[in-house]
């Protein structure tokens, strides 16, 4: 499920310490002023439906393809074992570059780096679809990762700064939620269908044609920032949490297939944590940071991420748990399995059309706390579930948890990037896009291996849920104590 600072004087940053200049808006295609009501109409929402459309798009990416890799590991004869790799191939650069994208894209272009980004996605896309061995299989899956890395954040950014902070915002980022929860979930029913009656080439197509449609729209919607100056990039920086993100993407991904016994596992592990610590060091010796430290020890940073990054690494690893129990325990079909799931994305429109009146009632504080809260409970009601039976409870629960999943995440969305200044728009977005692909990484290698490990499967899914929903609810009274402290 898949689905997002301070002012420039204020707590966060300072003009002493923030080299980047403000960015100079393209007259011709400056941001659209924001009314009083949420409305979005005319041009705004064509450019929304642009940057959504190639939201939707690598979210489809993220499960289009997982039911079919047993028939493409046969027709490029890729063994079990390297079937991971079709999905660690893909995960590795989507993760890895994202902060780095968002920077570059704060200093370059925005929207300069999401076209090159959409134009890399479609073309890598298209090197999948006529793949002639797993090498070039792969080479596409890579490429399309660094596309979607420059899409996910660029495109973020560039809708939080078109959209002013209020009413305006908060629907779009409704409505982009919604669609990253949305494609997470048709892929997952898509993949299936094409995958039987067009083959498993037909999922990398569909991303291609989503492409062909997005890309030559954009350049004439999509406004631009430029910034007068290029301040130099903070290379030592962009290294080590590059590389510290793609170690640790690499070890949590592989030990989610085999474990954390592998060697390769614990060395990359350990390079990562290593990687990301020395980027700490780095960027406080810096003096053009890639992140602004200060800007991670606001408490609407460090508390909204927590949250992002607990729900959507706890919903993942639920969807995962109920997949093993549905089909294993109760003998229920793929077929089946996915329709009870694409039921969440029917309740998960809903709840995106109501989230955003929540948090214009509310507060993002209180809805992103309640979100989790939501999401906790009704995971431990999956507790519920028995051996014999339980698909109807498993199903109403999970989709009724899926609704408060994504009030969480449009609200923590929200609570990271509202007071942001636009220069630092690509940080913020890159910081909250990084959270949840971290998040979808982490969670199924933390607490799913206990489902397969225990006396039974269906006591090692009871204890996967309970453990789950014990952590979302401990995060859920910390986010709501650090968020009651935040200025």
């Amino acid at each position: 499920m898949a689905t997002t600072t301070p002012p420039p004087a204020g707590p966060g940053t300072s003009p002493a310490t923030d080299p980047t200049p403000a960015p100079v808006p393209d007259p011709a295609l400056s941001p659209v002023t924001a009314p009083a009501s949420s409305a979005i109409t005319g041009r705004a929402r064509l450019i929304l439906l642009v940057l959504c459309a190639a939201q939707f798009m690598v979210a489809l990416d993220f499960s289009v393809l997982n039911v079919a890799l047993p028939v493409l590991g046969a027709d490029l004869g890729m063994s079990p074992a390297a079937l991971q790799w079709a999905v660690t191939a893909f995960a590795l650069p989507s993760g890895g570059f994202l902060l780095l994208s968002g920077r570059v894209g704060d200093l370059y272009g925005r929207r300069k780096l999401f076209l090159i980004g959409l134009a890399l996605f479609g073309s890598a896309s298209l090197l999948a679809t006529f793949a002639w061995d797993p090498a070039s299989f792969l080479a596409g899956r890579a490429f399309q990762g660094v596309g979607a890395a420059m899409i996910v954040p660029t495109g973020m950014s560039l809708l939080t700064t078109t959209f002013p902070e209020g009413p305006q915002r908060d629907r779009a980022l409704g409505i982009s939620g919604t669609l990253l929860s949305l494609g997470f979930t048709v892929g997952m029913i898509l993949g299936g269908v094409m995958t039987d009656t067009l083959g498993w080439r037909s999922t990398m197509g569909l991303l291609a044609l989503f492409t062909l449609i997005v890309l030559p729209l954009a350049p004439g919607l999509l406004p631009e920032s430029r910034t007068p100056e290029r301040p130099r990039l903070d290379v030592p920086g962009a290294v080590t949490v590059t590389g510290g993100l793609l170690a640790l993407i690499y070890a949590l991904s592989t030990a989610a297939e085999r474990g954390f016994g592998g060697l390769d596992v614990q060395l990359t592990l350990v390079a990562g944590v290593a990687l990301l610590v020395s980027f700490g060091l780095v960027e406080s010796r810096s003096d053009a940071p890639l992140v602004s430290l200060p800007m991670l020890k606001r408490r609407t940073i460090a508390f909204g991420n927590l949250g992002g990054l607990v729900t959507f690494s706890m919903m993942s690893t639920v969807i995962f748990a109920l997949t093993l129990y549905l089909q294993e325990t109760l003998g229920l079909s793929s077929f089946v399995t996915g329709l009870l799931f694409g039921i969440q994305g029917v309740l998960s429109v809903l709840a995106g059309t109501l989230v955003p009146k929540v948090i214009g009632r509310f507060g993002a504080r209180r809805t992103l706390v309640a979100g989790l809260a939501g999401q906790g409970l009704l995971t431990a009601a999956l507790l519920g579930i028995g051996t014999g039976s339980g698909a109807v409870l498993a199903g109403v629960a999970v989709s009724l948890a899926s609704m408060f999943h994504l009030g969480a995440i449009i609200a923590y969305g929200v609570t990271v990037t509202s007071g942001v200044p636009d220069e630092e728009q690509g940080l913020a977005t890159g910081l909250v896009t990084t959270t949840q692909q971290v998040g979808l990484t982490v969670g199924i290698p933390m607490l799913g291996v206990l489902a397969t490990t225990g006396s039974s499967l269906y006591a090692g899914v009871r204890t996967v849920l309970a453990l789950d929903a014990a952590i979302v609810l401990a995060a859920a009274v910390l986010v709501a104590v650090g968020l009651r402290r935040a200025k």
